[in-house]
């Protein structure tokens, strides 16, 4: 079956397709797409509410983004999908989630550039717990990892843990110990930029906002923007929020993209693509459908794409055969 060729990639708090050490030099302008919220189910459970819900909208919409970054050339490093890939809880839909999940697996089967998966509320509860956090890491990998590509360092984090920890302190301390680790790299390494992507915005507009659902309390808003902004990063790449929003605190931008899936606004389906330069990550939505098939770079020469029917970071058997351990979870 389809999802049967789907990659779990975060494992061991890396990302296998890019752990060799040449991936922490810049070496040329890249592109990467950030989505949010393919959460399928949502559209006919909570905007239609419908009693017999189905996903077949969100699988529709997902396997166009898929047939839309696979026509882009450059071909993106990759596909970061910033949480709730699925909507159906992990603690009291377990069957349904099961079958979402089957689904999902079989449309990203096709992506042919890696997938980053972040997690989001509905993949391990508002209220996670080991259990719910496991079930997640067994399907999908890692709920937070770090890793470099063309020079830049990205780092993933699992936001649910800065919402409701009561039920899983021990991992949300993991966490934090580990995210100061990283934090001393970007310091240490000074890489050309570093990223954050996770599901939850710390603000939507202003770092100076209420709180509200969408986004994180005031406190811990300006403790992690202040060890992030000493820290060297300049992006946080978010979902959560159905909406395109965003802002600055000093010159670090918080990026909220809309959904894949269902929206709570007036954006489209669609997705951010992201150009990353030598001095600055440059970003534009697209609703689903209209993004370019040809991504162009200032002062760069036009090539010709070159047709692959095998992605180059799938193609060792060492790879697909360490990728693969987590891939038949089901």
């Amino acid at each position: 079956m389809e999802e049967n060729k789907f990659l779990v990639l975060a494992q061991n708090r890396q990302f296998l397709p890019f752990f060799a050490e040449e991936e922490k030099e810049w070496q040329e302008p890249f592109v990467f797409i950030q989505a949010a919220d393919t959460q399928f189910g949502m559209q006919e459970k909570y905007i239609e509410k419908k009693e017999n819900y189905g996903w077949q909208q969100e699988i529709r919409w997902s396997r166009q983004m898929v047939e839309d970054v696979n026509t882009m050339f450059p071909r993106p490093k990759f596909l970061v999908v910033c949480g709730d890939l699925l909507d159906a809880w992990p603690h009291t839909e377990e069957e349904i989630r099961r079958q979402q999940e089957i689904d999902f697996k079989e449309v990203f089967a096709g992506l042919k550039v890696p997938l980053v998966c972040v997690c989001g509320n509905h993949d391990v509860g508002n209220t996670p717990t080991p259990a719910t956090v496991n079930r997640y890491t067994s399907s999908f990998g890692d709920d937070y990892f770090s890793f470099w590509c063309g020079g830049v360092f990205f780092i993933v984090l699992n936001t649910q843990f800065y919402e409701d920890a009561s039920q899983c302190p021990q991992l949300a301390e993991e966490q934090e110990a580990w995210l100061e680790e990283q934090l001393e790299v970007v310091k240490r390494e000074k890489p050309q930029h570093a990223v954050v992507f996770q599901h939850i915005p710390l603000f939507l507009h202003h770092p100076d906002e209420d709180k509200e659902y969408f986004n994180m309390d005031l406190g811990l808003r300006q403790a992690m923007l202040d060890k992030f902004y000493d820290a060297g990063v300049r992006s946080i790449f978010c979902g959560h929020y159905h909406r395109n929003a965003g802002g600055f605190y000093k010159d670090l931008e918080v990026v909220v993209t809309s959904a894949v899936g269902a929206q709570l606004g007036e954006s489209q389906q669609g997705y951010r693509v992201v150009k990353v330069q030598q001095d600055r990550l440059v970003h534009q939505y697209y609703p689903l459908g209209s993004a370019p098939t040809r991504i162009h770079f200032p002062n760069t020469k036009r090539a010709l794409p070159v047709p692959s029917a095998t992605p180059a970071w799938s193609s060792t058997t060492a790879f697909l055969a360490t990728a693969r351990k987590g891939a038949l979870a089901l």
